[in-house]
């Protein structure tokens, strides 16, 4: 993790799984960010408590409460977030937070695919645009022509699901609304990364591999990937994108994964 220095970040659905894993792992660093901001939708909620137990003993762990599918809370983020980092501006926005629903092609209803949609394509797009004031402030106040995490990036959390080239674990599980907002997420980061390079911004989309989480561990199979292990590898990929990677579609190794 040399070449991740971060003095910002905000990780959405930070209270769980893998947004949880990303802020533990930050913390973690030899040197930790200044601002951890932990977006979460009910901060007060049992579901929230081992963030809260977190934020509690490190007082750079900031929780916002949002809600990506809502446009007025993602813009009390922003603003919330622009006051906490005073004149200076945010390095690292990951779009973590994600939703899936377990229908088949056949049993796919408007109200699933609305909702799924809503929170993993449309949620990152409305983010993106909030938070880029205070990403362009970030990648003006860093040195160096080069596009890099540690100046300002866009992550947003995608899914191999999203391939439309290699339909993966479709024997596990159609989850078509969710393979539909994962491959359209796909398209906005190629189009966020072809907009934001002008501000110094980078952007990718990027898949966790299939994760030992609430979401991602349902049905009888075990997924092969803790969290843990999750982590590491993409903070480890973070370190080392540059300009040669915005707008790609990589792994938890850095793989390139097929469109």
């Amino acid at each position: 993790m040399a070449g991740l220095h971060v003095r910002s970040l905000l990780v959405t659905g930070a209270n769980r799984g893998i947004g949880l894993g990303l802020v533990q792992h930050f913390l973690r660093m030899p040197k930790p960010p200044q601002w951890i901001f932990a977006g979460c939708r009910d901060p007060k909620g049992q579901r929230a408590q081992e963030l809260q137990n977190l934020a509690s003993k490190h007082p750079n762990i900031i929780i916002i409460p949002l809600e990506v599918a809502n446009p007025a809370s993602i813009k009390a983020a922003a603003a919330k977030v622009g006051e906490h980092l005073g004149g200076s501006g945010l390095n690292l926005l990951i779009n973590n937070a994600g939703m899936v629903k377990s229908n088949t092609l056949d049993t796919e209803t408007l109200e699933d695919m609305s909702e799924v949609y809503t929170t993993n394509t449309i949620g990152p797009l409305l983010m993106g645009q909030a938070f880029l004031p205070l990403l362009k402030k970030a990648a003006q106040g860093s040195p160096g022509s080069g596009l890099s995490c540690s100046k300002a990036a866009i992550i947003n959390m995608s899914s191999y699901a999203g391939s439309i080239e290699d339909m993966y674990v479709w024997e596990f599980g159609q989850v078509v609304s969710y393979r539909c907002s994962k491959a359209a997420l796909n398209m906005l980061s190629k189009c966020q990364s072809l907009a934001y390079k002008e501000h110094g911004i980078l952007c990718v989309a990027l898949h966790p591999g299939w994760v030992q989480t609430d979401m991602g561990g349902g049905g009888s199979f075990k997924p092969p990937l803790t969290v843990d292990d999750s982590v590491q590898g993409m903070l480890k990929v973070l370190s080392s994108i540059s300009e040669k990677e915005t707008g790609a579609f990589l792994d938890w190794e850095g793989k390139v994964i097929p469109w």
